[in-house]
């Protein structure tokens, strides 16, 4: 498995030599036209007003969340130790476009676990990009239950930019996909998400199965498929 859990590539090796890079970008050079700053929302149920429900819909997108599973594997895939702390995490992650996956790395820097003034819950992480990344940037994943109505909302806040660092190959590719794909990957994990919420409310488990494995870490989602044409694509560790 550890040959071809990413195709041809040394996953474990790669993804411990995270340990060692840092964050690819400061946060004061974020600031508009030049960095992308989104917020995508998706609501996935609603429980009775007040405080989250136990085993309700906020409790299970929190628990999918964790997990990563809400990531559309046809776009992203990730690695990572589950034993470690989700605080200080380091997350390999697999980028798919068409006959060539890249091989980024992201540290999770942030855990949000709050009861806001309103009364809305939230939980959720975030993570930001490390260097050899094809973007510079942060991601924040969260889980909210509003108390008034009782919605329960996923909500992925980010900013983002191109790396300065890609080759002219690489950089052109990403300006013609990259927004395009980083756009429809938002609105696969909340579509994932919300899907996943309905199956665990009517009690069917939507993802059976455990993980693939390589060695102490897991691939999330559980319902990637390893598939062995994936050893034919083009393979490209730390492009930026």
């Amino acid at each position: 498995m550890r040959d071809w859990i990413f195709g041809r590539l040394d996953a474990v090796r790669v993804w411990s030599d995270l340990a060692d890079a840092h964050i690819n970008y400061s946060v004061d050079e974020v600031r508009r036209p030049e960095w992308n700053i989104d917020t995508h929302r998706k609501t996935l149920a609603t429980e009775q007003p007040g405080p989250p429900e136990p085993e309700g819909p906020w409790e299970h997108a929190c628990q999918l969340v964790r997990d990563y599973e809400f990531s559309p594997p046809e776009i992203v895939r990730a690695l990572y130790d589950p034993s470690t702390p989700l605080l200080g995490r380091d997350m390999l992650l697999e980028a798919r476009f068409p006959a060539i996956h890249f091989y980024c790395g992201v540290r999770i820097t942030g855990v949000v676990d709050e009861t806001r003034e309103n009364g809305d819950r939230s939980w959720g992480w975030a993570y930001e990009t490390l260097d050899g990344h094809l973007e510079r940037g942060k991601v924040t994943y969260e889980v909210v239950k509003h108390h008034d109505t009782g919605q329960v909302e996923f909500v992925a806040t980010s900013y983002s930019q191109e790396a300065p660092t890609l080759g002219p190959t690489t950089a052109l590719g990403w300006r013609v996909f990259g927004r395009h794909i980083q756009l429809r990957f938002y609105r696969r994990c909340g579509q994932r998400l919300q899907t996943f919420v309905e199956s665990r409310l009517r009690g069917v488990d939507p993802l059976p199965e455990p993980p693939a494995r390589v060695e102490h870490l897991v691939l999330a989602p559980s319902d990637a498929v390893i598939h062995p044409l994936d050893a034919l694509a083009v393979h490209r560790v730390f492009p930026g």
